[in-house]
């Protein structure tokens, strides 16, 4: 019969399990759950916290990004602004040099012209004083007397004339 026993169930003792249970269940709540609890509750704030705080630099850092990108892009506009007035500005220059430049050697050429134009007349003058002289010279010897300046310059200006349409 003993071994009857010791499988027997005992109502006191279940019932003192059962209170024992209760209490350790009470003693961990009062003690251990609810301090565990405040504990979550405060590591989830500072998570929530620290994700907030992320959330934040993240659209702090995408605002500055969006604010450099359209320094960026306002400096490159501008740049090349700059560039392209310093090469219209550097165009009209060049243009303004070539055309001084230009203007230089066409008052050269006219003026070398005018003076080549000049040295010819003085050349044809003297020429033509030389051949008057000669002629004079030939005609005296030729005809043995002296011509007058009239005779002398209808002579001359006929010899002249005759080389003027020869040439």
């Amino acid at each position: 019969m003993q071994s009857l026993e010791v499988i027997s169930v005992n109502l006191w003792q279940i019932l003192i399990s059962m209170a024992n249970l209760a209490i350790l269940f009470w003693l961990i709540k009062k003690f251990l759950y609810g301090p565990v609890k405040k504990t979550i509750a405060k590591r989830q704030a500072a998570i929530d916290e620290t994700y907030q705080a992320a959330r934040e630099a993240r659209e702090s850092a995408e605002k500055s990004r969006d604010a450099y990108a359209e320094k960026l892009s306002g400096a490159r506009q501008e740049a090349d602004e700059i560039v392209k007035s310093a090469t219209v500005n550097a165009n009209r220059r060049s243009e303004r040099i070539v055309s001084d430049a230009q203007d230089k050697a066409d008052g050269i050429i006219r003026q070398a012209q005018t003076e080549a134009e000049l040295e010819k007349k003085k050349a044809q003058e003297s020429i033509r004083h030389e051949i008057a002289d000669v002629s004079a010279a030939l005609a005296e010897k030729l005809l043995g007397r002296e011509m007058s300046k009239q005779d002398h310059h209808e002579v001359i200006d006929s010899f002249l004339n005759e080389m003027g349409e020869q040439q």
